[in-house]
């Protein structure tokens, strides 16, 4: 799909509009735009495969075409997009300067995918960030404080001293209990959940054998269970109220348990979304986050070429419109939006459990109360995310530029405003949670170019906006027209410059993307980043749906290996991996009978 967000116009206008010096030491020249070079393979689109994998997600099919055609299947992927990537896309909006345009972050990504495709090789290189968290505060003194936080521990309490002694001695204890709690349950990640219909049959031993991984879970746990089950389904502010008292702290570390979710702190059962966002790591370091060099897209280009090196064939521009089933009943292949057949025999679909069952399946193939639970999955999405090109680094009250307006280790993090208390995250979901865009945002402000600086022209820098609350469907049932969108926009900017002046004057374009946006572009249902929500109702063994949470389908043939699939969202490549392992322990299966 070609089709680019309407506030794209917006940007070309500003654009236009420039002033005639860039100023504050951005280049004026060089600025001319172009779609950026993405790869895919030089082969013919063949009538039959073993494999077709619909959508170049790397959180599914990008990784697990690797696997299928590393294993000996024909593989092709079939991306509508005119961009590999799914959301971990690089996208070029404002002349001169390369977007992360949704995904922004990595850490979650699997290691053995790194090492078993080998992605290093294959041109991926990342940023890790330390210090990687920055919360500046607005108060009534000179300068404002803020917190700052990385992986040097004494540095972390010192900051944290700042707002309470008490919370500076209880962090590393709460690190540490994070910690086992993510060891625990980090290896039922990289495998389907237990076979539930396994536990009817078979053995005692067999039976046992299905429930090993949780069994193994539990075991690590030990006396930790009962905590660890309070983490899962107590509000975050309850959790975090147990181990802090100082409240820039607490609203920190909440953000990472309502990110991408509509939910308050006060919500019950966040404490997963918060595992799920500090249980990645990077160059063996859990917890870290950091960029990809080049853009997310970057990460999906090295996946492809893995991909690609083994022999798998993967195209842009090819919409696929229909899931192709044999009179048996069985996944044959698909049909492409211009009527072409591509028979295969096994089909695996990145999309998400809506669009890959309500709308690529025939209806009347599918079980009545499995449409019925795909039709009631929570997508709803508080999320907004809005590019920015400006023209020098934003500089905070908190923390000011220096003469020369080089990076500051503060600029390389994930900035978080409007983190002031945990009231302020709430206050913000319940404006959404009535169909208002939130007033005073939640903003999570990254600026990858302050680590990459080939993303921008000298002197410029890309900023990454993800902010919420913002409802799918706005009170009054009144659109997110380009007036909503832009008012929306001007809101935040509005609450970035009472924390960095000056900010609202460097912005030479911007691309806001609501939740219908990001619908629409990436195909997220209701905009959900995760193709649905993380809450434990739609967790583990009920992803996506009870009794097909293996990545099997009621469809023969028909394998779900993206978000919406276990373990879920994120740019993370473990559905993928072993959505593959299944295939290939099913074809294997399939071929022994023959």
């Amino acid at each position: 799909m070609k089709a680019k967000s309407r506030s794209y116009q917006h940007s070309t206008e500003m654009l236009a509009g420039l002033r005639a010096g860039l100023g504050a030491g951005c280049a004026a020249h060089g600025l001319r735009g172009h779609r950026l070079a993405h790869s895919r393979t030089t082969e013919k689109l063949q009538r039959e495969y073993d494999a077709v994998v619909i959508g170049a997600g790397n959180r599914g099919p990008g990784t697990g075409a690797a696997y299928l055609q590393q294993a000996g299947l024909r593989t092709a992927v079939l991306e509508k997009r005119h961009v590999l990537g799914g959301a971990a896309v690089t996208e070029e909006i404002v002349p001169g300067f390369k977007f992360s345009r949704a995904s922004y972050l990595l850490s979650l990504l699997r290691p053995q995918i790194y090492t078993e495709l080998e992605l290093q090789r294959h041109g991926l290189r990342v940023l890790p960030r330390d210090p990687y968290s920055f919360t500046p505060l607005l108060e009534d003194r000179s300068p404002p404080r803020s917190l700052l936080m990385g992986h040097d521990m004494a540095q972390t309490q010192r900051q944290i001293a700042q707002f309470s002694q008490k919370d500076a001695q209880a962090y590393p204890k709460y690190e540490v209990f994070m910690g086992r709690l993510v060891s625990a349950i980090n290896p039922l990640l990289d495998a389907p959940p237990a076979d539930t219909a396994a536990l009817g049959q078979g053995s005692l031993l067999q039976r046992l054998r299905a429930l090993w991984p949780l069994l193994q879970a539990g075991l690590a746990l030990g006396r930790q269970l009962p905590h660890f089950y309070e983490v899962l389904t107590a509000p975050i502010s309850k959790i975090l109220d147990h181990w802090f008292e100082s409240e820039p702290l607490k609203a920190t570390l909440a953000t990472d348990a309502v990110i991408g979710a509509m939910s308050s702190p006060h919500t019950p059962g966040g404490g997963y979304v918060l595992l799920h966002h500090v249980m990645g790591e990077l160059e063996g370091r859990r917890g870290a986050w950091g960029y990809v060099a080049g853009g997310m897209g970057a990460l999906s280009q090295a996946i492809a070429r893995a991909a690609a090196t083994y022999g798998a064939h993967i195209f842009t521009e090819q919409a696929v419109c229909r899931v192709l089933l044999g009179s048996d009943g069985q996944a044959q292949g698909v049909v492409m939006q211009d009527g072409t057949e591509v028979r295969s025999k096994v089909v695996l679909s990145n999309a998400s459990p809506q669009l890959t069952f309500l709308e690529l399946t025939p209806q009347e193939r599918l079980p009545e109360d499995f449409v019925r639970r795909i039709q009631q999955l929570d997508t709803r999405s508080p999320v907004t995310k809005i590019n920015v090109a400006v023209d020098r680094l934003p500089s905070f009250l908190a923390a000011p530029n220096t003469r020369d307006s080089q990076p500051l280790p503060h600029h390389c993090c994930s900035i978080h405003l409007n983190c002031e208390g945990t009231h302020l995250l709430h206050q913000a979901y319940t404006e959404a949670a009535h169909g208002h865009p939130s007033s005073r945002p939640m903003i999570e402000l990254c600026i990858p170019s302050a680590l990459d600086p080939g993303l921008a022209p000298p002197g410029c820098h890309v900023v990454s906006l993800f902010t919420q609350y913002t409802p799918y469907e706005l009170a009054g049932g009144q659109p997110w027209d380009e007036k909503a969108r832009n008012a929306y926009a001007d809101t935040v900017f509005d609450c970035i410059e009472a924390y960095a002046p000056g900010f609202k004057v460097s912005v030479i374009g911007r691309d806001i993307l609501t939740p219908p946006d990001l619908e629409r572009i990436f195909g997220l249902p209701g905009g959900n980043i995760f193709h649905g929500g993380m809450s434990l109702d739609q967790l583990y063994f009920t992803r996506p749906a009870p009794s097909y949470s293996t990545y099997q389908s009621p469809v023969p043939g028909l394998y779900l290996c993206g978000s919406g699939a276990h373990p879920g969202g994120g740019v993370m490549g473990a559905a993928g991996r072993n959505a593959a392992q299944v295939v290939l322990r099913d074809f294997r299966r399939l071929r022994w009978q023959r």
